[in-house]
C-alpha cells in the first residue's frame, strides 16, 4: 500500500510541475522583457536635450514592440555621488543596460559599471570606457556649420550671440564649427560668446542672452538645454538658432532652424544588440550621413537666400567634399591652428580647447 502511495504522489508531483512549466512561459507567448535605464540632466520635458533623448527612448521602445520596458530619472546631479545611487536603484530594478546622457555622469558612469560588470552602460559624450561600458555622440558641428550659414546670412549688425553651457571640447567644438559656417557667408561678423556653466537653468541662460543683445547681437544661437535664449530673442526683437529640438512651432516668431539629433536609431540597434547577445565596448561618433544629427528644415524667417547655401553645404559634408575644420584655420591671437592642406584629426577635435578667429570670447 506505501508503494503504491508513493508512486501515485509521483504522478501527481510531475503533473503539478509539467502545469507549472507550461504556465511560466504565458499563453500570450511573450517573453520577458529588457530593462533599461535612462539618466538626464534635466526634466524630461526641458524643450531641448533631454527631451531629445527622450524621444528616441520613446521611439526605441515603439520599435522594440514590447520587449522592452525602461525606467526614467530626471534631474540627476553632475555628481559621482548622485549618478552612482540612481544606478544602484535601477540595478535592483533589473536594469541589464543603462544610458547615461550627460558629460558631467562620466566618473559615476566609470565607478559603476566597475561595481556592477554584467550589466551593459552607455555614456553620451563621453571618453572613458570599460569593457561594459561604451561612449556614444554625433558629430553635431555638421548641422552647426549649417546653422551658422543661415546666422551669418541673417545678421544686420554682423554680432551673433552664443549662449554656451560648458566650456568643454565638445561645446567648443560646437561654437567653432558655427562660426566657421557664419564665416563661410559672412566674414565680417563675430560670434559672441558667454558661459553659464549650467546645461538647464531657463533663468541663467536668458540672462546670459539678454546681456549680448544688449550689446548689439541680433541673431542668437545656444548650446543650452531650455528656449530661454530665444525666449530673450523674441522679447528683444532679434532671431534665433535653436538646438536639441525644433521650435518651430514653440517659438514662431523668432526661430529659423536648429541642429537636431536623433537617438531612435541608436537607442534601437543598441538595445538590440544586448538582446541578442553581440553588445561590445565601442566609442561611436556618427554624423549626419549615419541620421544622428541634422539641421531643421528652415522656416519662412531664415532669409531667401539661405536654403540653397545650406544644400550645397549639406551636400558637400556628406560626400566629404567639405570638411569643416580643415586649414587654414587660426585662433584669437592670430596663430595658425590648422595648416593649409591639412584638417583636425578626431583626437584634436575631441580635445579642441581653442576658438577659431571670429569668435569673441574666452575659454572661462
Amino acid at each position: 500500500m506505501k508503494k503504491k502511495l508513493g508512486v501515485l504522489m509521483l504522478a501527481l508531483i510531475l503533473v503539478v510541475v509539467t502545469v507549472a512549466g507550461c504556465s511560466s512561459g504565458s499563453t500570450s507567448g511573450k517573453t520577458d522583457v529588457v530593462k533599461v535605464g535612462f539618466l538626464y540632466v534635466g526634466p524630461a520635458d526641458d524643450g531641448g536635450w533631454s527631451q531629445a533623448h527622450d524621444a528616441g527612448r520613446a521611439k526605441m521602445v515603439e520599435n522594440m514592440g514590447g520587449k522592452v520596458e525602461t525606467i526614467v530619472k530626471e534631474n540627476v546631479a553632475e555628481e559621482k555621488s548622485a549618478v552612482v545611487s540612481s544606478i544602484r536603484d535601477m540595478v535592483d530594478q533589473g536594469c541589464t543596460i543603462i544610458f547615461g546622457t550627460s558629460y558631467g555622469f562620466m566618473d559615476g558612469m566609470v565607478e559603476a559599471a566597475a561595481e556592477y560588470p554584467d550589466v551593459k552602460f552607455e555614456h553620451c559624450s563621453g571618453y572613458m570606457t570599460a569593457d561594459n561600458l561604451g561612449t556614444y555622440f554625433g558629430k553635431i558641428e555638421e548641422p552647426r556649420y549649417l546653422s551658422g550659414i543661415v546666422a551669418g546670412l541673417t545678421t544686420k549688425t554682423n554680432k551673433i550671440a552664443y549662449v554656451a553651457a560648458m566650456p568643454i571640447p565638445e561645446v567648443v567644438r560646437g561654437i567653432n564649427a558655427f562660426a566657421l559656417g557664419v564665416k563661410s557667408v559672412n566674414p565680417a561678423a563675430t560670434v559672441n560668446v558667454s558661459w553659464t556653466n549650467t546645461w538647464y537653468d531657463p533663468t541663467v541662460e536668458k540672462a546670459a542672452a539678454e546681456a549680448l543683445i544688449q550689446q548689439g547681437c541680433d541673431v542668437t544661437a545656444q548650446h543650452q538645454d531650455s528656449t530661454a535664449t530665444m525666449e530673450a530673442a523674441k522679447e528683444a526683437g532679434a532671431l534665433s538658432i535653436g538646438y536639441d529640438l525644433s521650435a518651430a512651432e514653440s517659438m514662431p516668431e523668432v526661430y529659423m532652424t536648429a541642429p537636431l539629433w536623433d537617438f531612435s536609431g541608436y537607442y534601437t540597434d543598441t538595445v538590440k544588440s544586448v538582446i541578442d547577445g553581440t553588445w561590445k565596448s565601442t566609442q561611436y561618433w556618427g554624423g549626419m550621413n549615419d541620421g544622428i544629427v541634422y539641421l531643421d528644415d528652415l522656416t519662412a524667417l531664415a532669409p531667401g537666400s539661405a536654403q540653397a547655401q545650406v544644400d550645397t553645404a549639406t551636400k558637400a559634408i556628406k560626400s566629404g567634399e567639405l570638411t569643416i575644420f580643415a586649414g587654414e584655420l587660426k585662433d584669437q591671437t592670430g596663430a595658425v591652428k590648422v595648416p593649409a592642406g591639412t584638417s583636425m584629426t578626431d583626437e584634436a577635435l575631441l580635445s579642441m580647447d581653442w576658438f577659431v578667429d571670429n569668435v569673441v570670447g574666452s575659454l572661462k
